[in-house]
Formats: structure tokens, C-alpha cells, sequence
């Protein structure tokens, strides 16, 4: 069997499926999802998915709460690590008027993904690399993967309404995510993490 490793960025995913279908896949199981993509030759050793906890802006405390939710829910979830980059906060500013206000950008997640890969690449750990994005920040180290390990194969999995011809360039090969991967990748509703540590899924993630 070839062994798979799945590399989910959690913003790029988080966004297509936000641009498609709103909130209703938001409640999803990365490791059924990647073992929903995978040929029947093929095995997942392990996902890895890399994310970044919403910084409080004063008014986002729903927000925070659902992800908190969520990503506890993941946890409990065997054959999945969780990686955590953060936001950095910087200044914005209006062209036209003038004004500037705080926002903040996500950091890490792409760096995070390409060292995991790398170095999974070289520690022999997988066949073939599942990178689920359409970020073509990617596109380099997929590149490099390829050219160091030949008999490796790297697929990246783009998510709804996202893609990059620069990345699907670089990789083995390319596919795109469809509502039914999705559909059949749901977590239940309520996740018994332990006897008495449950997790459910937020009423306006439907």
C-alpha cells in the first residue's frame, strides 16, 4: 500500500468553503476528508493540519468560542496533529481618505506547512504527500520535494473555489475538493472526546 500524508491549511480551506457554501462544511473531519481522497491503493499515515487561534478584536467572542470547539473536537480526533502559527497585528490604511485602523494577518501556516513536508520528505515517512490548498506560497517547497525525492509523489487537493496554476504546476497532480468529499466527511453532530467531555457542533455551522 502507499502510505499518504495529508498537510491541511486550515485559511485556505476555511475561506472556500466560506466563498461555496458558507458555514455548512465548516464542522468537518480532515482525516475522513483525506481518507475520502485517497485510491484505494493508497493508505493515510497521518494528517496534519495548520490553523491559528482568532485573536480577540472585542467583538469575535462567538468566533473564538466556535473555534475553540472545533479544534477541540479535532483533538480527539486519532491520527491528526494540530500545528498553531498566530496573527500578527498590523496597520491598514484607506487610499482614498486617509484613515488607518488595526487588522490582522496570519502568520506561519505556510512555513509550518513547507518545514512539515520537507521534512517528513526526508525522515521517509510517506509515498505520496496530500497537500490540501490552493495557496501558491506552496509552490516552492512542493517543488523542492519533488526534485530532491524523484520517487515521491506530491498531490494537492485545492479546496471549493480555490486554486493555483503555479502550485498544480509544481505537484504530481491535481485535484479538486467536491461538495460530495465533503458531505461524506462531516463530524457527528456531538464528539465524545472522554466520559464527560463532549463537543458540539455550533447551531449556525449547518
Amino acid at each position: 500500500m502507499t502510505r499518504v500524508i495529508a498537510y491541511v491549511d486550515c485559511f485556505n480551506l476555511y475561506y472556500g468553503l466560506r466563498a461555496a457554501y458558507k458555514r455548512r462544511y465548516y464542522w468537518l473531519d480532515l482525516v475522513a476528508l483525506a481518507s475520502n481522497l485517497l485510491k484505494t491503493s493508497q493508505v493515510l499515515s497521518h494528517t496534519h493540519y495548520f490553523t491559528s487561534r482568532i485573536r480577540s478584536s472585542g467583538t469575535n467572542s462567538a468566533d473564538r468560542q466556535r473555534q475553540s470547539v472545533y479544534l477541540d473536537a479535532l483533538r480527539a480526533r486519532p491520527g491528526l496533529t494540530l500545528h498553531q502559527g498566530h496573527f500578527l497585528e498590523k496597520s491598514a490604511t484607506c487610499h482614498q481618505c486617509g484613515a488607518t485602523w488595526a487588522t490582522h494577518e496570519e502568520k506561519m501556516t505556510d512555513v509550518n506547512i513547507a518545514v512539515q513536508l520537507l521534512t517528513d520528505a526526508f525522515d521517509d515517512l510517506f509515498d505520496t504527500a496530500l497537500v490540501i490548498s490552493g495557496d501558491s506560497d506552496l509552490t516552492t517547497p512542493v517543488r523542492r520535494v519533488r526534485e530532491r525525492f524523484p520517487a515521491k509523489r506530491v498531490i494537492v487537493a485545492f479546496p471549493p473555489r480555490r486554486h493555483s496554476s503555479a502550485l498544480s504546476a509544481a505537484a504530481s497532480g491535481y485535484l479538486t475538493i467536491s461538495e460530495n468529499n465533503l458531505r461524506q466527511s462531516l463530524l457527528p453532530d456531538l464528539v465524545v472526546a472522554a466520559p464527560g467531555l463532549e463537543f458540539h457542533r455550533p447551531p449556525t455551522w449547518r
